[in-house]
């Protein structure tokens, strides 16, 4: 059995037991969050597709831990104009693990 889930803008698939980042959630670590927002399910009674979501179907997932990204190098650059910004940035995330699919 699997969902499809939207957090944060982005769309994942997902099955109980999976691990997954997500952009960083306002949850506190070893809590438990539901998501609501599931697009699709799919499970012993087939493929339901929701428009645009499934009703009473969520998702259950537990916090593991919130990290950040790896750094990247952001580097503006005017030639001929002595302008240069050199910045860095690291996305935070958080760890959830997938309990269980509820459809």
């Amino acid at each position: 059995m699997y969902a499809i889930i939207e957090t944060g803008g982005k769309q994942y698939k997902v099955q109980a037991g999976d691990v997954l980042f997500v952009e960083k959630l306002s949850a506190n670590e070893g809590d438990s969050v539901t998501f609501d927002k599931v697009l699709a399910v799919s499970g012993d009674n087939g493929f339901v597709a929701g428009a645009p979501l499934v009703a009473g179907a969520s998702v259950k997932a537990k916090v593991e831990k919130h990290v950040k990204g790896q750094k990247i190098i952001v580097f503006k650059y005017k030639p001929k104009k002595n302008e240069r910004k050199k910045q860095g940035h690291r996305q935070p995330y958080t760890k959830v693990t997938i309990e269980s699919i509820q459809a």
